[in-house]
């Protein structure tokens, strides 16, 4: 099978169901926006030298991939009768309670913290923005298609993980968090 079908070379694209939209649809935005945070993601998983952090970071890659397949599907019924993936709410449960686990490992929080630390808690930083970003781009799409509730909950509670693991990585390796100290001095 060829990587190119030529079938996208007037701007248009396929959703999983059948019909064809413009690249620039709501929609493939929003999965666009997804994937994006899934190659950084990916990024992330690659610079830590932490392995239960990768590990998680590659499931996280997993259930971002179902959720793109997801959010391809506008169909319900098509969703449901292909066995599409997708996330739900037990998923966003076990994110919660990896940030419950995590938080043990640092220190509360007493000030809003820069983007920043070792490479590994930079690229979990910018992980967690591509993150609110895909989460935007979805709430755009839900304000005017159904979008499964649990994809916006995902997202939310992801980036709240990514911060959470990039402070982990900082801490672990005796890097503190860079504070945010107003403007310029």
């Amino acid at each position: 099978m060829k990587i190119y079908t030529r079938r996208g070379d007037r701007g248009q694209t396929d959703l999983f169901g059948g019909a064809r939209v413009a690249k620039d649809d709501l929609r493939v935005s929003a999965y666009g926006d997804v994937d994006e945070l899934n190659s950084i993601v990916g990024v992330a998983a690659a610079a830590t030298d932490q392995s239960d952090l990768r590990e998680r970071l590659t499931t996280i890659q997993s259930s971002l991939f179902d959720l793109g397949s997801q959010l391809a599907t506008p169909d319900p019924e098509h969703h449901a009768k292909n066995n599409v993936p997708g996330v739900d709410a037990s998923q966003v449960e076990k994110l919660e309670a990896e940030i419950d686990r995590l938080e043990q490992e640092i220190e509360p929080l007493k000030t809003f913290v820069l983007p920043g630390g070792n490479a590994a808690a930079a690229a979990l930083h910018h992980a967690r923005t591509v993150c609110r970003r895909a989460e935007r781009s979805v709430v755009t799409l839900e304000v005017n298609e159904p979008v499964d509730p649990a994809v916006v909950q995902y997202l939310n509670r992801l980036s709240d993980l990514l911060f959470t693991m990039a402070r982990v990585a900082n801490a672990r390796a005796k890097v503190p968090d860079v504070p945010w100290v107003g403007r310029e001095r």
